[in-house]
């Protein structure tokens, strides 16, 4: 498939003329920009502009606050508590991550616990943020639609809750891992409807546990149906899905239980979201002074991909290296942007009354394979 390729500039601008159209303060918008443009930058289409709609879905119902502002409201040497006010999340986030590495800096280790949030983008983006700063990083989120399945259980009662982790190198660049705690995450499950493009089986399962395929039949149980959804990482016990169901509650805890953010679950139907993140800063060098840290992730990274692949045209990766690649391309290429989601989001700019950008004249080239 075919789609227009758009620069970061042009998909940033997008981005904060809506927002600003809906009444977001201008640093805010400029923080918010930053992170959904340089989301789509690294590849992970479901979390960058594409969730423009989300967001316009939450303003609409009035569940979203588009003038909140992060408050510090508990803060000891090496903790602190913020209260993201109802707005979404990628402001009190970056406020989080500066926070915990500030007091890593000081302290040796930095935690930030944030209540009253909405989506916060990629976990990956707050990670990596720690580790470019030389800590290393742990973000983890509670989400609002619940929709896994626990392992052996017949109704969904988690969220995807995600968990991402960056480390720093000397020569390499960070370690950087973005999962959730489900076999996929659901807007994942999003760009395959948008796209058109049947859902690997295992990844979504019906009311009998039997595999989902159909996009929007997909889209239609871990969004709407009360059984089926979204299985834990490893899919069914016999995989090791009781590993993912385990990360998937531990993530909870982190994210939820520790900063006072709501349960899923247990959110009575039309109820604001309330979700919560963590962030966890740890400065190496109080442990490795001579810097033996970095030379130790250094060997590591290199000996992994160097290892022979089994197929001579399929390099071994780390996490984050896709990442990488797809920032070089798309920086250079620009963003690919499916037809479907550019009919979606100039609706989105028309009840906006923001000029839409995304066309044919503003794009970068005309048309591009899909990437």
């Amino acid at each position: 498939m075919d789609r227009l390729r758009f620069r970061a500039d042009t998909i940033s601008a997008q981005i904060s003329g809506v927002l600003t159209a809906w009444g977001m303060a201008p640093e805010q918008v400029a923080t918010t920009a930053a992170v959904m443009t340089h989301t789509d930058l690294s590849g992970i289409d479901s979390h960058g502009i594409s969730m423009l709609m989300s967001y316009e879905t939450l303003r609409r119902s009035e569940r979203l606050r588009l003038d909140a502002r992060p408050e510090v409201v508990r803060r000891t040497a090496a903790m602190a508590l913020i209260d993201a006010q109802g707005g979404l999340g990628h402001p009190a986030a970056v406020v989080a991550t500066d926070l915990a590495v500030e007091m890593a800096r000081a302290a040796g280790v930095g935690v930030v616990s944030v209540r009253n949030s909405h989506h916060f983008g990629a976990a990956g983006h707050y990670a990596a943020m720690a580790a470019e700063a030389g800590m290393i990083g742990l973000v983890t989120t509670s989400a609002k639609i619940v929709n896994v399945v626990p392992t052996g259980g017949a109704l969904p009662r988690l969220t995807t809750n995600p968990i991402a982790f960056a480390a720093p190198a000397r020569h390499n660049p960070p370690f950087v891992l973005d999962m959730s705690t489900s076999t996929v995450a659901s807007n994942k499950i999003k760009v395959y409807d948008l796209l058109g493009r049947p859902v690997p089986q295992g990844w979504v399962t019906d009311e009998a546990g039997d595999p989902v395929t159909d996009p929007g039949t997909a889209m239609a149980y871990i969004h709407e149906h009360l059984h089926g959804g979204l299985t834990p990482l490893g899919g069914d016990g016999v995989t090791g899905g009781h590993k993912g169901y385990g990360l998937a509650v531990m993530v909870q805890i982190l994210s939820a239980a520790l900063s006072g953010a709501d349960f899923a679950a247990r959110r009575p139907r039309g109820a604001p979201e309330d979700i919560g993140h963590f962030f966890l800063a740890l400065d190496p060098s109080v442990l490795r002074p001579d810097g033996g840290y970095l030379d130790d992730v250094d060997e590591l990274l290199d000996t992994l991909r160097a290892t022979p692949p089994v197929d001579a045209e399929v390099p071994v990766v780390v996490a984050g290296d896709p990442e990488r690649r797809h920032r070089e391309d798309r920086t250079e290429h620009g963003v690919p942007l499916p037809d479907s989601l550019l009919r979606k989001l100039e609706a989105v700019c028309g009840r906006a009354r923001v000029p839409f950008l995304l066309d044919a004249a503003h794009a970068q080239n005309r048309r591009s394979a899909t990437s």
